[in-house]
């Protein structure tokens, strides 16, 4: 864990919850009991966090001050609240370009990911709050500190996203190798957000219902697939070459 974002200590978790923080890790000792812990483990079944029961030992090896038998990393940035950001993006005369990651989960790709997005003119980047790779020191590393610059929206689903931007008249494209139409077939002049799908398991077939069109990229040699931070690199260029 990093320093500049761990926190420890019953009071001090539960202050930062309650102030609107974001737990990316949650790590509470194994027994614990009392009214504090009580007072936490309400505050975490009410706000949906979801946290690891854990021996002594392992908090102990994580933090070695008084932690009162809790750990938790917090993210190092605010994230946006969707619904603002889509209106402000809409109110300012841009063509509005979002980027959803279904679960993704690897913090180095995501971290190039949001270096890419930064550099191609995504107005927003939108992630589940749970099953996704957390903002932590490698992503910020990765990203060469792009994540400060680029607004980040955390939601329950991804479908509820999809859902959302089309009733502000933003097309979802999904990019699936699930499909005949290439990138080149689909125009993104428009409004547009683009799904990249989970290393290896691809983008969810809920969501895959859920979408206005599939593309994929053409792949010429032997191996089946990209890593999904090219891919997501090739996509967003493409946005910018159907733009310029």
């Amino acid at each position: 864990m990093e320093k500049n974002t761990q926190i420890f200590g019953l009071r001090a978790i539960i202050e930062a919850i309650e102030s609107g923080k974001t737990v990316d890790k949650l790590f509470i000792q194994k027994g614990l009991q009392g009214e504090l812990y009580k007072e936490l483990h309400d505050l975490v079944k009410k706000e949906n966090i979801s946290y690891s029961v854990v021996p002594v030992e392992k908090l102990n090896r994580l933090s070695h001050k008084n932690h009162q038998g809790v750990v938790a990393q917090i993210s190092p940035i605010d994230f946006y609240d969707l619904d603002n950001l889509v209106m402000s993006v809409i109110e300012s005369g841009k063509t509005p370009l979002f980027l959803l990651l279904d679960q993704l989960s690897d913090v180095r790709n995501f971290g190039a990911i949001i270096r890419t997005a930064e550099c191609t003119g995504v107005n927003g980047i939108i992630i589940q709050k749970k099953g996704g790779a957390p903002v932590n020191a490698d992503t910020i590393k990765t990203s060469a500190g792009a994540v400060f610059k680029i607004p980040i929206c955390k939601v329950d689903h991804i479908k509820d996203a999809v859902f959302h931007l089309q009733a502000s008249g933003i097309k979802v494209v999904a990019a699936t190798e699930k499909t005949d139409h290439y990138i080149y077939d689909v125009s993104f002049k428009e409004p547009t957000g683009i799904i990249m799908g989970a290393e290896g398991k691809g983008i969810s077939p809920s969501v895959l219902k859920a979408v206005d069109a599939k593309a994929k990229l053409p792949l010429l040699g032997d191996i089946d697939s990209l890593n999904v931070s090219v891919a997501c690199g090739a996509f967003l260029y493409e946005v910018v070459r159907q733009r310029r």
